[in-house]
């Protein structure tokens, strides 16, 4: 299918919780995950706040991109993710939900140039509209020789 592309993340353990993740594109800076106590220090961001990233980042850029493609050129947008973990029947935490903010450095007279994109960024972005529907994520897990210690029924 034309779009499709491969990605590649890896995630290295350092010491307790931490770990350091690489990307697959050579001039992307690692970066540095933990937990927040009393598991980890809180060194990097989890993995709960990485999603949060990768949501508000992903629905910015389809409306900036949009905005851009309509000849609204603007600079200074500013997201913000907040979110909450909840408890689910097995006492397991979990995302309970996310609210995005995003504010643009528009006056409400250049509202009318923004409609087109405001209908549409949401569709466009990747990552939230993957979280929204649910993604498949097999799972793995490997012995130093390679022998498969488990593997996911997805």
């Amino acid at each position: 299918m034309a779009g499709e592309q491969e990605l590649a993340v890896t995630v290295e353990h350092l010491t307790g919780l931490e770990f350091k993740v690489r990307f697959d594109w050579p001039d992307a800076a690692e970066i540095l995950t933990d937990e927040s106590e009393p598991l980890g220090c809180r060194r990097g961001p989890n993995a709960s706040r990485l999603l949060a990233a990768a949501i508000g980042n992903c629905l910015t850029a389809s409306l900036l991109f949009c905005l851009q493609r309509s000849k609204v050129d603007l600079t200074g947008a500013r997201t913000r993710v907040t979110g909450r973990t909840e408890r689910n029947e097995k006492g397991r935490l979990r995302l309970g939900g996310l609210t995005v903010r995003i504010d643009l450095p528009v006056a409400a007279a250049e509202r009318e140039k923004l409609a087109r994109c405001l209908g549409l960024f949401e569709d466009y972005c990747t990552v939230t509209a993957s979280v929204r529907r649910g993604i498949a994520v097999a799972v793995e897990v490997l012995d130093r020789d390679g022998g498969v210690l488990f593997a996911s029924a997805e």
